[in-house]
């Protein structure tokens, strides 16, 4: 029965089991790398009932067209969904659901992760070990790293992820700004009281401060970088040679939201030329990372470290079947809330469809 088959781009473990007990038969494309545009297309024209995708499959206008009449949810496996045209989607009346929330710590924490490699130099000192070219202890060699205490850590976009990572940082002993299209003016007086708590738990410390400051003030000020904004016409590329060249030339620059958000040219001449100290990143303009990418250059292996798209990388973030822990858990349950509501007006309320005008 066509109403009753789902089409999986990738496996997404045991949570896929809550759709077998409802009845549904799904096909789950086997194989670690993603199926193509003509396989997903193919399956769409049989007949299905929903789609579950992750960022790698490029859900286009072909797609939903073939869908029109049929097809009743594209349930992407992740928060972003630049991979889907949203706008054809609607166009043919065919909701688009996504998993916020879940991943927010995990990201966040990974962010964290990558600032702490950077500043205290931990893929270098890690190779001097393993290549056995540790001969000796000295106090300032081979090369030293940098204490957080007393930095400033800029924030660029402060949705969810954003928020979480500021609050991480703040028990480090930091200066945070953050730049924002709309500041959350009580989040903001609640992290200073946060900062002030903790610096009166530890009466030697100065004064931290949290302020919402403009673009070009983050850039200037801090000593470390870090961008949680969404992908749009906006975002693209808002990290070019100009953003680079306001920074401080011993910052560091720390990607994990989407790799189009920084211009990898001109990143790859600003390290080169040191116009800041470091980066370290977590998703490129494309993935996996080509071959040629000037972001391979080993004469950047130092300053410069990349990840293969791990900030929500963990065991309970992309496989819980719990909708409130996991994104494999939530994508079930936002298939679950599309195919099974019972009239237009529960459908309006989903609070996991990108696109409500559908409705």
């Amino acid at each position: 029965m066509p109403e009753r088959r789902i089409f999986v781009t990738c496996d997404i473990g045991e949570a896929l089991q809550q759709l077998a007990d409802r009845g549904y038969w799904l096909q789950v494309h086997p194989q670690p790398e993603p199926p193509s545009h003509d396989r997903i297309l193919e399956a769409v024209r049989s007949g299905i009932a929903a789609l579950v995708t992750t960022i790698r499959d490029p859900i286009d206008s072909r797609i939903f067209e073939a869908g029109r009449g049929s097809l009743k949810v594209v349930s992407q496996y992740g928060v972003g969904y630049d991979n889907i045209d949203v706008k054809a989607a609607s166009r043919c009346r065919i909701p688009v659901t996504n998993t916020p929330d879940v991943l927010t710590d995990a990201t966040a924490e990974f962010a964290l992760f990558m600032l702490g490699d950077l500043a205290r130099k931990l893929y270098l000192s890690e190779r001097l070990v393993r290549e056995k070219r540790w001969t000796v202890w000295h106090p300032t060699l081979p090369f030293l790293g940098c204490e957080m205490a007393g930095k400033t850590v800029g924030v660029i976009g402060l949705g969810r992820i954003g928020k979480a990572f500021a609050l991480k940082c703040s028990g480090l002993g930091v200066d945070i700004l953050a730049h924002t299209r709309t500041p959350d003016r009580p989040f903001g007086e609640s992290l200073q009281k946060l900062m002030d708590a903790r610096q009166k738990l530890q009466s030697n410390r100065r004064r931290n401060r949290f302020r919402f400051v403009s673009l070009p003030e983050c850039l200037q000020q801090s000593d470390f970088v870090s961008l949680h904004v969404p992908l749009n016409a906006e975002t693209r590329h808002l990290i070019d040679s100009q953003a680079l060249a306001g920074m401080k030339p011993e910052a560091f620059l720390i990607n994990t939201s989407r790799g189009p958000v920084v211009d990898e040219s001109a990143l790859h001449q600003a390290l080169e030329q040191g116009v800041i100290a470091g980066a370290a990143l977590d998703v490129f303009e494309t993935e996996p990372l080509p071959d040629d990418s000037p972001l391979r250059d080993p004469d950047l292996e130092d300053r410069l470290r990349l990840y293969h798209h791990l900030g929500s990388g963990t065991v309970e973030t992309r496989l819980s079947p719990d909708p409130n822990i996991g994104m494999a858990g939530r994508c079930v349950q936002a298939a679950l809330d599309v195919l099974e509501a019972s009239d237009q007006a529960r459908l309006s309320q989903m609070p996991l469809v990108i696109n409500r005008e559908v409705f």
